[in-house]
């Protein structure tokens, strides 16, 4: 074998398993679910309506994570039974996308019973796919306990239903990601309290191997997995400023300024994950071993608001270019894009001087304040200006990132910033 061959062979070996193609037509399900939460914001351009909307989504958040985890961990795209479980699952999926907009309404019967099917499909899946294999008896019992939860919420009135969805969703990422109990039940072990761990040691443990190597999950896969859902995401706005821009003649001025101004924002959106966290999520995955808490932190729980954040600018961009556009149109898209850049951590590096975090406060606050400018632009002129910050958000964050990456492989912990003043750093 050549030496080209061997450098070929271990790269491939080092990606790790690949998204399957029966992943993707998945994925097309959730266009039409998180589509539906966008338009729900539309509708009902309130505040209020906005923390539903975040409550709807996280639902069908970690209903698409449970597939994700599912292939990550124990699935496989060779065979026809995994396959057909993912099949299987795109149909309750795609009910509760339908029923999404009677949720909002108050009516959320046909939602829940939908994401009660999902889950039998889970734990059905991961009793089948994962026999033999760490932890599975336990995720299977669980999705079994989510299932007659969102079963019983079906005939819950409001505001319990919420509470059911809660608890359901709360257990899940404990038995998914956050249960290592490898390692605490050797810290309890001698009878004896132990201190409670500064955040740079909880930090360091976040990056440590896996107590339980059979519950690590596969850093590229799950790195994909999320990169491809932004993508969707992203899709979503590229296609609302597409429909809102055929709106409009094509001689006037805003057109040109909804059309431009929009793409240049969804691609400076895409420029900040994809050259920025992206690579710098996947590479600290990797040095853990595939740590499942850690998968949780920055994928799992971590990529909630981010992704959330995009379908805010979405529904803001849609509302910003209506006829008569209304002013929260301006808001949701600079408290989307703040909230994008604060989950995505795209200023995040080593410890840093007092003044530098100064600098980074006043960046997000400015952020979040363009939307004043709608008392002296016209709707589309704000978001073409909002599109220019955020290339250069853009531009900043990959300057940062080219600094991480080079810290990254000797001190890890770095990125969360843990002090290293540290007594036990």
């Amino acid at each position: 074998m050549t030496e080209q061959a061997v450098t070929e062979e271990q790269d491939t070996a080092g990606r790790g398993r690949r998204v399957g193609w029966v992943e993707l037509y998945f994925d097309l399900i959730f266009v039409f679910a998180v589509s539906q939460v966008t338009h729900a914001i539309v509708a009902e351009p309130e505040w209020a309506h906005v923390a539903a909307a975040l409550g709807l989504f996280a639902t069908l958040w970690w209903t698409w994570i449970g597939f994700a985890l599912l292939y990550n961990r124990v699935g496989d795209d060779t065979r026809v039974a995994d396959r057909l479980f993912v099949l299987a699952g795109t149909v309750p999926c795609a009910i509760a996308a339908t029923q999404a907009h009677h949720a909002f309404d108050g009516h959320p019967a046909g939602f829940a019973g939908a994401l009660a099917g999902v889950r039998l499909i889970l734990a059905a899946a991961h009793w089948w796919s994962g026999r033999g294999k760490a932890g599975v008896r336990k995720i299977t019992w669980g999705y079994t306990a989510s299932a007659v939860l969102f079963t019983l919420s079906a005939f819950t009135p409001r505001p319990w239903v919420f509470v059911l969805w809660a608890f359901a969703l709360v257990q899940e990422a404990g038995f998914l990601l956050l249960d290592d109990g490898g390692q605490r039940r050797r810290g309890r072990r001698g009878g004896h309290d132990t201190p409670r761990p500064s955040r740079a040691a909880k930090m360091r443990s976040l990056l440590a191997q896996s107590g339980n190597p059979g519950r690590a999950v596969d850093p590229g896969h799950l790195s994909e997995r999320f990169g491809l859902f932004m993508i969707l995401l992203l899709g979503e706005l590229v296609i609302t400023v597409g429909g809102a821009a055929l709106d409009r003649p094509d001689d006037d001025l805003g057109y040109w300024l909804a059309l431009i101004g929009g793409l240049v924002l969804a691609g400076a959106l895409w420029w900040v994950y994809f050259t920025s966290a992206a690579e710098i999520y996947e590479r600290m995955l990797g040095l853990s071993g595939g740590n499942p808490a850690l998968a949780y932190f920055l994928y799992a729980g971590g990529h909630l608001l981010p992704a959330f954040s995009l379908l805010l600018v979405a529904a803001g961009v849609d509302l910003s270019l209506h006829e008569s556009p209304p002013v929260a149109g301006a808001w949701f898209i600079t408290a989307g894009l703040t909230a994008y850049l604060m989950g995505t951590r795209v200023f995040s590096t080593q410890p840093r001087k007092w003044y530098m975090n100064l600098l980074q406060f006043a960046a997000l606050a400015a952020t979040v304040n363009l939307a004043l400018l709608r008392h002296v632009l016209s709707a589309p002129a704000v978001v073409a200006v909002i599109a220019v910050w955020a290339v250069g958000s853009a531009a900043v964050s990959a300057r940062v990132r080219n600094g991480v990456l080079e810290d990254l492989s000797d001190n890890p912990a770095s990125f969360f910033r843990t002090s290293e003043r540290d007594p036990e750093a």
